[in-house]
């Protein structure tokens, strides 16, 4: 029997196409009794019942204008300039404190001045629809699945570098490797996986996810730039902390609580997808 999955990302009353672009293929699933399986190549499982689209970069935000937007490829970072950051600053941030949604220049190291988690999806994003509660960040639990419960969870992630940039690439969950290029999966090394601007194209427009290694922020001092990772869930941990995940110096985690919630980190949105 056939079935037909069709993904639809409808906002107020229309579609969004610029930054909602949908990649539809046709493979045979594992059980062939399905037969042939039409499905969105963006869709990433982060519960058994439920699945998202990541956005098309990492988040950022300019303090002078207070407008928030994606980066424009998903292996940018802002990088050292984020010491730079307070109320008045005219360039780009991103890194920042635990559930900062509402105060995205707190550089405070005081844990109590982090102690309510405020979604940045809340947000208008200038590049992803450009209206009010769009996106979320994913908890803890989704994190998790994502990475460690999901069908093949083992062979849909992998350090890579892209465009030079050290990072780890998702896979959505089905995936078909575009021609010519190669994928090792579960791989710690940054040196595994090295991908051109032009073969990384490939990769992404199949539905490959990057995650730069932008390092952390402590205050205005900045830590681990380029070689390490660190992107916050929405979960609360404890007085101090909140989970995450990091990866780096051939090390991965998926959840952990030695976040501390002042660190200013990485954020990587999503918006729930639906299949029928």
């Amino acid at each position: 029997m056939k079935k037909i999955f069709t993904t639809i990302f409808m906002v107020a009353i229309g579609v969004i196409t610029s930054w909602a672009q949908v990649y539809t293929v046709k493979v045979t699933p594992n059980n062939p009794e399905l037969g042939e399986v039409e499905i969105s190549q963006v869709a990433f499982s982060v519960s058994a019942t439920k699945k998202v689209r990541f956005s098309p970069g990492n988040l950022q935000y300019q303090a002078s204008t207070k407008t928030w937007r994606f980066a424009e490829h998903q292996y940018d970072y802002i990088g050292d300039a984020n010491r730079n950051i307070s109320p008045t600053y005219s360039g780009w941030i991103d890194l920042f404190g635990w559930g900062t949604g509402k105060n995205p220049t707190n550089t405070s190291t005081e844990h109590e001045y982090y102690s309510t988690f405020e979604d940045w999806g809340v947000n208008k994003i200038s590049n992803g629809g450009n209206q009010a509660g769009l996106w979320r960040t994913l908890t803890n639990e989704e994190w998790n699945y994502l990475f460690n419960s999901r069908t093949n969870y083992n062979k849909l992630w992998s350090f890579a570098t892209v465009n030079g940039i050290k990072g780890v690439v998702l896979l959505p969950d089905l995936w078909c490797l575009p021609s010519g290029l190669t994928f090792t999966a579960a791989s710690k090394d940054f040196g595994t996986n090295v991908y051109t601007v032009a073969q990384w194209t490939k990769m992404e427009n199949a539905g490959a996810v990057f995650l730069p290694a932008v390092g952390y922020r402590y205050g205005t001092r900045m830590v681990n730039v380029g070689t390490d990772g660190y992107y916050w869930s929405s979960t609360y941990s404890n007085s101090s902390c909140a989970y995450g995940v990091s990866f780096g110096s051939m090390t991965f985690n998926a959840s952990f609580i030695t976040n501390y919630r002042p660190h200013g980190k990485s954020v990587r949105l999503c918006t729930e997808i639906s299949s029928k």
